[in-house]
This record gives structure tokens, C-alpha cells and sequence, in this order.
């Protein structure tokens, strides 16, 4: 009798728990998840890192300003780089004060032998190095520790300037368009490039010979071009198969009088335009160059403008669409 008992209990159990998987079942269960992929901002054309280390071209001489004049290890080296402590040449006499951040520059030279559609002065190089922060002031003699390297070392020398207001412009995701025709506004040169550079290519800083007495401002945009047929180091070595009485036939085996390397043969009149026959020397390249119409221009890429001096600007290269050089032309857009 008690195991017929057990087995009702065990059978009632059983009943009990299917009911609440169906009961389970019948649940609706959560609203699914949709995961909607995180949508970007626009792409911006140049790093803070690009921004701050661009360098510019100075028309107007640089003032009298703090210099970078010894380091806590100068007894053994002459760079420093991010994290050193190094030493400059004023303090509470002149205003400083601790957690005061300074933009390190190295003036360079005068601009002399580039590519430059202006005539004259164009201004001094200003190459950035980093950054540094104030971290105790004496009287004339602060200590200040490094926080942002350029790439090159900071050295004794260097003097320290106001760190400039830059924004990167937001980058283009349109493609170049190669046959685009001239707008007809202002026009310059590719002058030069960062770090002595003369073949560039995307995300590469260059200077060009447009300021702000030319009107142009950051954030403008710029198309890279050259005439077309230029711009190359090889060269062309001229026609081959010029004389159309020579070509790749044997002496044994004549098989025709021309050369199957040159090109049309020039028409026999000297009057008409066309007469039918073609009996004298073949048309050069060279020749129809020369009385060719206007041919369109050569785009290679697109640049756009982070830094506005006086007579020049620095840019970044946005987009590259074959070989860009030191020399090539810029246009606003």
C-alpha cells in the first residue's frame, strides 16, 4: 500500500513539473535584441599629433621669446624627448607660472630655392618640436618637463611660443575627379614638404605659396595638378622606326616598304589637306603636340589647408591620386 502511495506522489510530481515546461513554453519569451551597428563620424583629415607638429612658413620676424637653455641630464646628451625636465630662461619676472603649456619651435631658414609661383620674401621656416608644461618657476630660471614630441628632439636653443588654435577639417569622402576643368581662382605652387620630403603622398604636410592676402583660410580645399606630359623623372627617348623605308624586314625576305614601328605617314601635299597619298616622312609625336588645341590639365590629388601664414599655408594631403611631387600646381576648389 505505501508503494502504491510512492508512486502516485512520484506520478503527481511529475505531472505538476511537465505542466510548468508547457506553461513555460506558452510564455512569450523577451523581445529580440537588434543590434544596430555604431555609425561613425566624419573622418577627420588630419591627427591632433599631424596638427600640432605641421610646421609653417613665417613672413614676419619672430619676437623675443623664452628659449629652451638646459636640462637635467645635459651632462650626457644633447636631445630630449617626452618625460625629460629641461630648463628656460624666464620665470616670475617675466610672468610664467606653474602648469603654463608652451608650443617649442626651431626656426629653420629663410624659404629660398622652391617652387613658387610669388615673387619675393615668402618668410623662415618654423619647424614644431613639441610641447611642454611649466612644472616649478624660479625668478629667471624655470623648469619645465616635456609632454609632446614631434618626432625630432628637443634641443638647447629651441625657443617656446604660444600653442596655436588648430581644428582638423573633416575629410571628403568624395572620389577625385580627374577631368575636373580649372575654377579659375587662386592658384600657387607645391613648394615643398615636411622633413625635406619631394615625392608625397596622403596624409603628408606640404607648404604652398597662398596666404591669407590671397584670401585663402583653413578648412579650403585644394586640387593638385601639372600640364599634362609633365611631371615624371623618366623621359621620353624619342620615336623609334622614324624612317618608313626601314623596319623588321629582311634583306632576303622583303615584306613591305615601311617601318611597322613608325608612325602615319605625312600626307604627299604640300597644298591640300588630304590628297590620298602618303608618301613622305611619318607625323611625330613631337608635331602633333604642337598643333594640338588646349588640353585639359593633369589632376593628381587634393589637399586642404590646416594653418594660414601671411604669404604661404600648410596643408595636408587628403587624397592621391598618382604620383604628387614638390612643384606640382595647387588650385582653390
Amino acid at each position: 500500500m505505501a508503494r502504491f502511495r510512492f508512486s502516485k506522489a512520484v506520478l503527481f510530481a511529475s505531472f505538476v513539473f511537465a505542466l510548468a515546461i508547457a506553461a513555460n513554453a506558452q510564455t512569450p519569451s523577451s523581445a529580440p535584441q537588434v543590434f544596430v551597428p555604431e555609425t561613425k563620424g566624419p573622418s577627420q583629415a588630419a591627427t591632433k599629433t599631424t596638427l600640432y607638429c605641421a610646421g609653417y612658413i613665417r613672413l614676419q620676424p619672430l619676437p623675443s621669446m623664452p628659449q629652451v637653455v638646459g636640462a637635467v641630464e645635459e651632462q650626457e646628451q644633447r636631445m630630449f624627448s617626452n618625460g625629460e625636465t629641461v630648463y628656460i630662461n624666464a620665470g616670475s619676472q617675466q610672468g610664467l607660472k606653474e602648469g603654463q603649456d608652451f608650443q617649442i619651435i626651431r626656426p629653420r631658414g629663410d624659404v629660398k630655392g622652391v617652387h613658387q609661383q610669388k615673387h619675393g620674401n615668402l618668410g623662415t621656416y618654423i619647424q614644431e618640436v613639441g610641447q611642454l608644461e611649466v612644472i616649478n618657476v624660479g625668478e629667471n630660471v624655470s623648469a619645465a618637463q616635456i609632454t609632446t614630441s614631434c618626432g625630432d628632439a628637443v634641443m638647447l636653443g629651441d625657443m617656446l611660443t604660444v600653442i596655436p588654435e588648430r581644428e582638423s577639417p573633416v575629410e571628403r569622402p568624395e572620389l577625385i575627379d580627374r577631368f575636373a576643368p580649372a575654377s579659375h581662382k587662386q592658384y600657387g605652387r607645391l613648394m615643398m614638404a615636411k622633413d625635406s620630403r619631394e615625392m608625397v603622398t596622403r596624409h603628408d604636410v606640404v607648404y604652398i605659396d597662398l596666404g591669407t592676402e590671397d584670401n585663402v583660410k583653413a578648412g579650403d580645399y585644394l586640387t593638385i595638378y601639372r600640364p599634362l606630359g609633365t611631371g615624371t623623372i623618366v623621359r621620353d627617348n624619342g620615336e623609334m622606326g622614324r624612317n618608313r623605308s626601314v623596319g623588321f624586314q629582311s634583306e632576303h625576305f622583303k615584306g613591305g616598304g615601311f617601318s611597322t614601328q613608325g608612325t602615319r605617314a605625312k600626307d604627299s601635299s604640300p597644298f591640300a589637306k588630304s590628297d590620298g597619298y602618303y608618301n613622305e616622312s611619318p607625323v611625330t609625336s613631337r608635331e602633333v603636340k604642337r598643333y594640338r588645341p588646349q588640353m585639359p590639365r593633369k589632376v593628381v590629388g587634393e589637399m586642404v589647408i590646416i594653418d594660414v601664414q601671411t604669404r604661404t599655408a600648410t596643408a595636408i594631403i587628403t587624397k592621391a591620386n598618382g604620383e604628387v611631387h614638390t612643384g606640382d600646381w595647387v588650385e582653390i576648389q
